[in-house]
């Protein structure tokens, strides 16, 4: 049930850079060559199962359309940073800023460390219930198998060729944005398999999945993963500091260290709402509109920003953090909200290492919430003290600035709300909202909610496929994020394709449409607190059984039944052939201790026939896929085994 978009994102601030200065061949009468800045970012979005999902990520260059060399776009700095996919939920994390030549490029290569041990899992605090791991374990790598790694031994990569959706066109003047989706909530990029109990559990870990490019028109509207750097230098005229990017060491050191890059940032104050200044040595907080307080003493020292782009593609403070020492900026809890108790007034932080931090609110304690396409709201709190933390609910990503590091329990005197992620089952769909009603594995962590949708009027980003500005709710299927229902009918669809289930019987409990949502706060539909711009329809995951009656060939695909250990009703689970939204089709064989997973074109003759032949009573099948009206289940997503079988 968990929406898990882990995003490579491109961010294109393009400006035109003239070459051939005065300096150069003055004879020459050969045109300047325009180009423009890539700034390349990585993002990602929840899970419930994982505390870290670390990927090393080499590089990642753009194919000019045209032919020719690929243009590098970002190159790691030595020692390659672990990037924690699971900390940037929907977060950009800003990775380095390039200049490429104008021109058009449709595709784009990611190429990622594939050696054992540089893929890291470590299990979250409290993951749903029957999940392969025990809360908070480390994956041994000998456990992580990396599907497609090629190269000699200590060199192993994976090298993701990506088509986009369309050229991507780098021209002066213009603001673009390339986004990578690394779709998580697709089953098919971790697999777990659990053999009988004298056998190991593995993990293969597949990047070349449901990988797809995304259009994103308004670079305003990334939220930014707050970033880290040295201080280089305080601008002349004080309007912008530069700094030198450093990544925080994953897994965390104590102290924790930095890594530096060779990448410059430039930052700049905001001169109309202010940059809300910490420093973490003096004990102080500032409102600055310039950095001419702080230019003779900034120079050198650590800083952590949460900055938002503006249309040009500069980079401004909304908050900075400033410390002599490295530990001292990083050291404030990052992650996912795991527990909220009112009782007690204690936000507890799920970290890194898949343990908990218990952190006390007070009331004094502020909440913001990042609005980066509104520098006002941005800047501002949307509320202040304990009577506010019934607002916030599990599964929110944030970032919180603590009163004392040293103190136990920590205080918590800023909470940046990154992400208002709802999700759950779907219910009571009507022409204002609906109802999410979700449930963890500990319950008292459960809640029902009933989110208004946006105003009709209230901007919702564009089209991704048109460009065109939309304005109200809307909504698409997981697989689909490039065909949407928006404007006048997005909501009658919407109930339409809500009022499903499937029921199993026995023991079991009817699967219902599941949803996942992004909230945005005091939209004019529901001043002063969370409405929703847009859900997402996510895969129902079914448990794992057994072919009951074997597949059956029809027009659009094909169908089967299946049954689950619990339950006393055989379902029919519809599969589609159709080209663009077939469903995805796995073999998976373990033996000997290997995994290999085998992609089954459906579109294709020979992959239909594989699967029809493989689909017969018996044999072990986990689907994952949407209930219909009908009573039937429409797969997204079909595993069926060979070899040794999976007992869960």
């Amino acid at each position: 049930m968990n929406l898990k978009l882990y995003r490579l994102v491109l961010a294109l601030g393009v400006v035109s850079l003239f070459g051939c200065g005065s300096g150069s061949n003055s004879s020459s009468n050969t045109p300047p060559i325009q180009s423009g800045n890539v700034q390349t970012m990585v993002s990602d979005a929840a899970t419930e199962d994982w505390a870290t999902v670390g990927v090393h990520v080499l590089s990642i260059s753009l194919t000019p359309q045209s032919g020719g060399a690929p243009v590098t776009v970002y190159t790691a700095p030595t020692p390659v940073p672990l990037t924690n996919l699971v900390q940037l939920d929907q977060l950009s994390d800003l990775l380095q800023i390039s200049s490429v030549p104008a021109g058009n490029y449709s595709s784009a290569t990611v190429t990622l460390s594939a050696n054992p041990g540089d893929v890291v899992l470590i299990a979250s605090a409290d993951p749903e219930p029957g999940f392969a791991a025990a809360p908070g374990a480390t994956i041994s790598s000998s456990q992580i198998q990396i599907v497609g790694a090629t190269g000699s031994a200590g060199s192993q990569t994976v090298s993701l060729n990506l088509n986009l959706v369309s050229p991507l066109i780098v021209a002066a003047t213009q603001n673009i944005a390339l986004d990578i989706e690394f779709d998580l909530s697709n089953p098919t990029l971790i697999v777990a398999h659990v053999p009988p109990s004298s056998g190991q559990t593995l993990w293969a870990v597949d990047f070349k999945g449901p990988v797809r490019h995304r259009p994103v028109a308004d670079i305003t509207r990334f939220v930014l993963r707050h970033l880290y750097g040295n201080v280089n230098s305080v601008s002349a005229d004080n309007t912008s500091i530069t700094i030198t990017k450093d990544y925080p060491t994953e897994p965390a050191t104590n102290p924790e260290t930095p890594l530096a890059s060779t990448q410059a940032l430039k930052i700049l104050a905001d001169s109309t709402n202010g940059t809300i200044f910490y420093d973490l040595d003096a004990k102080t907080t500032s409102t600055i509109f310039n950095f001419s307080s702080q230019s003779s003493s900034l120079s050198g020292k650590y800083v952590r920003v949460a900055a938002r782009y503006q249309a040009g593609g500069n980079l401004v403070a909304v908050r900075i953090w400033a410390s002599s020492s490295f530990n001292r900026v990083w050291v404030d809890p990052e992650g996912h909200v795991l527990h909220v108790n009112t009782s007690t007034d204690v936000l507890t932080i799920e970290k890194e290492d898949g343990t908990g931090l218990p952190l006390s609110v007070n009331s004094s304690t502020q909440f913001f919430f990042r609005t980066p396409s509104n520098a006002q709201t941005d800047a501002q709190p949307i509320g202040t003290g304990i009577a506010f933390l019934s607002n916030v609910f599990r599964g929110f990503k944030v970032h919180v600035m603590v009163v004392d590091p040293l103190a136990s329990p920590m205080v918590a005197q800023v909470v940046d709300i990154e992400i208002a992620r709802f999700d759950g089952a779907i219910s009571s769909p009507t022409n204002t909202g609906f109802t999410y009603t979700r449930k963890f594995n500990t319950a008292s962590d459960n809640y029902t909610i009933t989110l208004p949708y946006i105003s009709t009027s209230t901007p919702n980003g564009n089209d991704p496929l048109s460009g065109s500005a939309l304005t109200g709710f809307k909504w698409w299927n997981f697989t689909f994020p490039t065909v949407l229902n928006s404007g006048a009918n997005a909501v009658s669809n919407f109930i339409s394709a809500t009022n499903g289930s499937v029921n199993f019987g026995g023991s079991t409990t009817p699967l219902t449409v599941a949803g996942a949502s992004y909230a945005t706060w005091n939209d004019p539909a529901n001043p002063n607190n969370w409405s929703t711009p847009w859900a997402v329809l996510l895969p129902t995951p079914v448990p794992l059984g057994t072919v009951a009656a074997s597949w059956t060939s029809n027009s659009t695909g094909g169908s089967f039944t299946m049954t689950v250990a619990a339950g006393s009703n055989a379902v029919a689970i519809d599969v589609t052939s159709t080209t663009g939204s077939a469903t995805l089709a796995f073999q998976v064989d373990r033996t000997n201790g290997i995994i290999t997973i085998s992609p089954q074109d459906l579109t294709t003759s020979a992959g239909l026939n594989n699967v029809a032949s493989n689909l017969t009573s018996g044999v072990p099948v986990k689907v994952f896929g949407v209930p219909q009206a009908s009573g039937h289940l429409k797969a997204y997503v079909l595993f069926y085994f060979t070899g040794t079988a999976p007992i869960s």
